[in-house]
């Protein structure tokens, strides 16, 4: 069974999103890294960049796959975590500690569009 944490927003293609202010920190669930398996490279969006909500922003590719990221908000990126780029397998270690992007939020709006965790679950299953 996957982790699945309250309090997160979740979209259908399997990406997280943690709200601090005006900003969403957006990752991979745990579902969707058993799902990969291990995580080899993760293509990372430039700081920046403007992403919109349900439009490719990365990918991320393990030895069985490779997946697009979908961006669950609208906003300007604003920080990447660097550390993804010489250790990919930490999404694999811990898929909710470790964020791919960091966005200022351009529409908070967005979020009502997405799932909670028990809504989540319930596609997982």
């Amino acid at each position: 069974m996957s982790t699945i944490v309250k309090g997160l927003y979740y979209a259908e293609s399997h990406e997280w999103v943690k709200v601090e202010g005006e900003f969403g920190f957006v990752g991979i669930t745990d579902y969707a890294q058993h799902a990969l398996g291990n995580v080899v490279y993760v293509d990372l969006p430039e700081v920046d960049d403007d992403v919109t909500q349900g439009d490719e922003f990365g990918a991320v590719e393990s030895v069985k796959a490779a997946s697009d990221l979908i961006s669950p908000v609208s906003g300007t990126v604003v920080e990447v975590n660097e550390k993804l780029n010489d250790k990919p397998q930490l999404i694999n270690e811990d898929a909710f500690g470790n964020w791919i992007m960091k966005v200022k939020l351009s529409d908070p709006r967005e979020l009502k569009a997405l799932m909670d965790s028990e809504a989540y679950e319930a596609i997982c299953e």
